[in-house]
């Protein structure tokens, strides 16, 4: 039993340094939305011509695939039908560390 716990421990303090780890560096997401144009359509807390950030990650929040719905959507740029019916072609990304920074980024929010 002792050894149960001892690995279990070790299990959690090594998951807890993973997620400190893979902390989300904010100043380089906010960067990445400039360069890519992303602050055109989307902001943090408002609606633009495409949904804030925060209302995506409410809408996200508890689903098991939203970080790879979330990557996906930002790495294929698929066509995107606006309020007013027409459509744009949302930009694709191709840096995976970018990618995977944003799109945690967004989810945080």
């Amino acid at each position: 039993m002792k050894v149960l716990s001892l690995l279990a421990a070790a299990a959690a303090m090594f998951a807890f340094s993973m997620t400190a780890s893979a902390a989300v560096d904010a100043d380089a997401a906010t960067k990445a939305m400039k360069d890519n144009g992303c602050t055109k359509c989307h902001s943090i807390d408002k609606a633009k011509k495409g949904p804030a950030f925060k209302t995506v990650a409410a809408d996200m929040k508890g689903k098991a695939d939203a970080e790879a719905k979330l990557t996906t959507f930002l790495t294929t740029g698929p066509k995107i039908k606006m309020d007013d019916g027409t459509q744009e072609e949302h930009k694709a990304l191709k840096d995976p560390a970018v990618v995977k920074n944003l799109v945690q980024f967004i989810l945080a929010q």
